[in-house]
C-alpha cells in the first residue's frame, strides 16, 4: 500500500510524469524528457532504464544538436489506438500506437441523410477491417477517439443540434460505437479534433496557445490554452462563426442575423458563383481556380478571408492566442485567403495581439480531424494503465536518486 509522500509514492509519481511526457510527445530525448517533467537528468536516466526493463518504453539512439543522444518512445507492444471522424460527406478511420505512428488509415464516402445507425454500422466495419490490417490483436485497442461536426453536451454526452447530420441529434455517440467497440471511448467535435491534430503534428507544434478554424459546411474553432482544449463549461466553446458581423445581414441557421458564418460558410458563398460557375461547384473547385487565376473566385475567397479575419480579430482581443491555424478546404488558397485574413487582424485587433500573432495553414488537411482523436485518446488515459500493463517495476529504494525528488503537479488532462 503506497502512503502518500512516501518512497513509493514520490518513486511512482516520477514514473508516471515520464511515461506522460513521452505518451503526449510521441518521443523524447532524455533531456527533453528532463526540461519537460523538472527532474534531474541522473532521475530521468534511472526511469528511462528501469522503462525499458519492464517493456514500457523503447530507447534507440539518435542525435540532437549534433550531439549522439537517445530517443524514448512508448514500447510498440503498449497497445494501439483508433480515431474515427465522421464528417459532412466521409467517414475516416485511422489506427496508431502509443509512439505517434499512423499504422493503418482509411477514408470512404458517408451520405450526410444516413442515419446514425448505418454511421455506426460502417464505422465499426471499418475499424475492424483495419485492425485486421495491421496484424495487432484487438484485445491490444487501448481507447477510440471519436469526431463528430457539432456541439456534445459535457455533461450528458449527446449530440447536439447539428444540420449537417440532422438525423443524430440527441443520440450518445460515445455510447453507441463503445457498445459495438467494447473500449472505452472519448468524443469532442470537429474543431476541437483538428486544433488537437494541429498541435500535436501539424502546424500548431511548438506553441501552447492556438486556434484551429474550420471553414466548411459550418464555420467553428478549437481553442488550446495552455496546451490544452478548452471546452467552456457547456462544451460549446469555439462557436466562432456564430459571431455577428451585420445586424442586418442574412438570416443564419442558428435564428440570429449577420453571423460570421453566413459570409464565409460553404452554403452562403458558393451560391454567389454558381450562376457563372455552374449548379456544381465546390469549395474545392472554388480554391482551385481561385489558383489557377479566376478572377470571381480569387475576388470571393478575399472577401471570405477579411470577414474571417474579423473573427480572429475578436478571438485575439479576449483570448490573445499566439497562433491561429486555418483548416478545411479553403486552407488550399494559401496567401489568396491568408493573408486578407492577416489585414483584418491588423486592422481590429489589439496592435500588440496583432503583433505576437501568426496565421498559418493547417499542414494536415483532411486527416486533422482523425490523427486529433488519435490525439484525443493519448491524452485521456491514464498513465497507470501502461505501467501496470508492463513487467512489474524496480522496487524504489534501489532507484535512489528518483526518490530525492518530490512529486510536481501532473499537467491536467
Amino acid at each position: 500500500m503506497e502512503t502518500p509522500g512516501s518512497q513509493t509514492s514520490l518513486h511512482r509519481a516520477n514514473l508516471e510524469r515520464v511515461v506522460r511526457a513521452v505518451r503526449m510527445a510521441g518521443s523524447l530525448t532524455q533531456a527533453e524528457i528532463a526540461r519537460s517533467t523538472g527532474l534531474s537528468a541522473a532521475t530521468v536516466s534511472n526511469i528511462v532504464r528501469e522503462l525499458k526493463e519492464s517493456g514500457t518504453v523503447e530507447v534507440t539512439p539518435t542525435s540532437a544538436g549534433g550531439r549522439r543522444a537517445r530517443s524514448v518512445s512508448l514500447s510498440g507492444d503498449a497497445g494501439i489506438v483508433i480515431g474515427v471522424d465522421f464528417g459532412h460527406a466521409h467517414l475516416r478511420v485511422a489506427v496508431g500506437n502509443l509512439a505517434h505512428q499512423v499504422l493503418a488509415e482509411e477514408a470512404e464516402p458517408l451520405d450526410v441523410d444516413a442515419s446514425s445507425e448505418e454511421g455506426f454500422g460502417r464505422a465499426q466495419r471499418l475499424v475492424e477491417r483495419l485492425i485486421a490490417a495491421t496484424g495487432i490483436g484487438p484485445d491490444k485497442v487501448i481507447g477510440v477517439g471519436l469526431g463528430v461536426p457539432g456541439p456534445i453536451d459535457v455533461e450528458s454526452g449527446t449530440l447536439g443540434s447539428t444540420s449537417i447530420l440532422p438525423g443524430w441529434t440527441g443520440i450518445n455517440p460515445g455510447e453507441e460505437l463503445a457498445n459495438r467497440l467494447g473500449v472505452p471511448v472519448h468524443v469532442d467535435n470537429d474543431a476541437n479534433l483538428g486544433a488537437l491534430g494541429e498541435l500535436v503534428w501539424g502546424s500548431g507544434r511548438g506553441v501552447k496557445d492556438l486556434a484551429y478554424i474550420k471553414v466548411a459546411s459550418g464555420v467553428g474553432a478549437g481553442l488550446v490554452i495552455d496546451g490544452r482544449i478548452y471546452r467552456g463549461p457547456g462544451g460549446t466553446a469555439g462557436e466562432i462563426g456564430h459571431i455577428t458581423l451585420d445586424e442586418s445581414g442574412p438570416v443564419c441557421r442558428c435564428g440570429n442575423r449577420g453571423c460570421l458564418e453566413t459570409f464565409t460558410a460553404a452554403r452562403y458563398v458558393l451560391p454567389l458563383l454558381r450562376p457563372s460557375h455552374g449548379p456544381d461547384l465546390t469549395m474545392e473547385r472554388m480554391v482551385q481556380l481561385a489558383r489557377e487565376g479566376d478572377p470571381g473566385c480569387r475576388r470571393v475567397i478575399g472577401d471570405v478571408g477579411r470577414h474571417i479575419g474579423s473573427g480572429v480579430a475578436n478571438l485575439c482581443n479576449l483570448l490573445n492566442p499566439s497562433r491561429v491555424v486555418l483548416g478545411g478546404a479553403l486552407a488550399e488558397a494559401g496567401e489568396l485567403v491568408l493573408s486578407p485574413i492577416r489585414d483584418s487582424v491588423s486592422r481590429y485587433a489589439i496592435p500588440s495581439a496583432a503583433r505576437q500573432l501568426s496565421v498559418l495553414p493547417g499542414a494536415l488537411g483532411g486527416r486533422a480531424e482523425v490523427l486529433g482523436a488519435l490525439a484525443l485518446v493519448l491524452s485521456e488515459m491514464g498513465d497507470s494503465t501502461l505501467l501496470e500493463s508492463s513487467a512489474p517495476l524496480k522496487d524504489p529504494v534501489t532507484a535512489s536518486s528518483s526518490l530525492r525528488e518530490g512529486m510536481a503537479p501532473l499537467s491536467s488532462r
